[in-house]
C-alpha cells in the first residue's frame, strides 16, 4: 500500500522555470553588446558552467547568477563592463523576488491526495528562496513535512523514507522532472507520477527513463494527479499481494 506521497515544488506546485528562462534571454541580450550570441553558443557555455558549479553553489537563482557572471567574463574575454555585471546581478535578484504563482488546480489536487494519504513536500534549491516560496504558496499546512534539500537522488529519498519508517514500495513521488522526481524513486523501488512542465532546464532533461512504465504514470495537468495516485496505489497493493 502507498503510505506516503511526495510532491515536488518548482514547476509542480508553482511556476518557476519560466523566470529562469526569461533571465537567460536577458543575459544573452547583455552579452550581445560584446559578442555574436548566435555563434558563441551562450546557452551551452552557461549550462557547462552551471554544471561545474553545482557542487559549490547548489541549485537556484544565486548559483545561476554567479555562473552568469563567470560565463560572461569568459565569453567576453573579461571585456564585460562593471555596469553589465551589475545588470546580471539584478537579473538574479529579480528571479529571487518573483511572485509565487500556483499552477491552476494544484491546491485542489494536493488536497484530494492529502485526504487519502500522508503527503510530504520535497524540493531542492537555495534554502532561503525555497522557504520563501513555500511560505507564500499557502500550501504548507497540507504537508506532513517539508524537506528542502540540496539534491534529489536515491540517498535523499532513502533518508526521508527512513525517517518515516517506510519502505520505498510504500512511497510515490509527484513531480515534473524525470531526472530528480521520478528516476531515483523508481530506482529504490518506489512509484512516480510525472507531470511534465512546458519548459524544463536542460540539466533536468538527462534521464534514462522514457514513456510510461509500470511503476510510474504521466499526467497532462494537475487535474490528473489524484486519479494517477489512486492508480498507483492499486498497483502497489496488487504488487504486495503478489509478493
Amino acid at each position: 500500500m502507498l503510505e506516503l506521497i511526495g510532491f515536488d515544488g518548482d514547476d509542480t506546485l508553482w511556476h518557476s522555470e519560466g523566470y529562469y528562462q526569461a533571465a537567460g534571454a536577458e543575459f544573452q541580450a547583455i552579452l550581445a553588446r560584446y559578442i555574436d550570441v548566435t555563434d558563441s553558443q551562450v546557452q551551452a557555455s552557461m549550462l557547462a558552467t552551471e554544471r561545474c558549479n553545482l557542487k559549490l553553489f547548489g541549485y537556484g537563482a544565486k548559483g545561476m547568477t554567479l555562473s552568469m557572471v563567470e560565463t560572461a567574463i569568459a565569453l567576453t574575454g573579461a571585456r564585460i563592463e562593471a555596469r553589465d555585471i551589475h545588470r546580471i546581478v539584478q537579473l538574479g535578484k529579480a528571479v529571487l523576488g518573483h511572485p509565487v504563482e500556483l499552477l491552476p488546480g494544484i491546491r485542489e489536487a494536493v488536497e484530494a491526495v492529502a485526504a487519502k494519504h500522508a503527503i510530504v513536500l520535497i524540493t531542492k534549491g537555495d534554502l532561503f528562496h525555497q522557504e520563501k516560496k513555500v511560505a507564500e504558496s499557502g500550501l504548507s499546512d497540507l504537508f506532513r513535512r517539508i524537506e528542502i534539500v540540496s539534491e534529489k537522488n536515491e540517498r535523499t529519498y532513502h533518508r526521508v523514507l527512513g525517517e518515516f519508517g517506510l519502505a520505498p514500495a510504500q512511497f510515490a513521488m509527484v513531480g515534473n522532472s524525470l531526472r530528480s522526481d521520478i528516476e531515483p524513486v523508481l530506482a529504490l523501488g518506489g512509484w512516480g507520477v510525472h507531470m511534465p512542465y512546458h519548459v524544463t532546464w536542460a540539466h533536468e532533461l538527462e534521464t534514462g527513463l522514457s514513456g510510461e512504465e509500470e511503476r510510474f504514470v504521466t499526467v497532462e495537468d494537475t487535474a490528473g494527479i489524484p486519479a494517477a495516485v489512486a492508480r498507483l496505489a492499486e498497483r502497489a497493493a496488487a504488487s504486495l499481494i503478489a509478493s
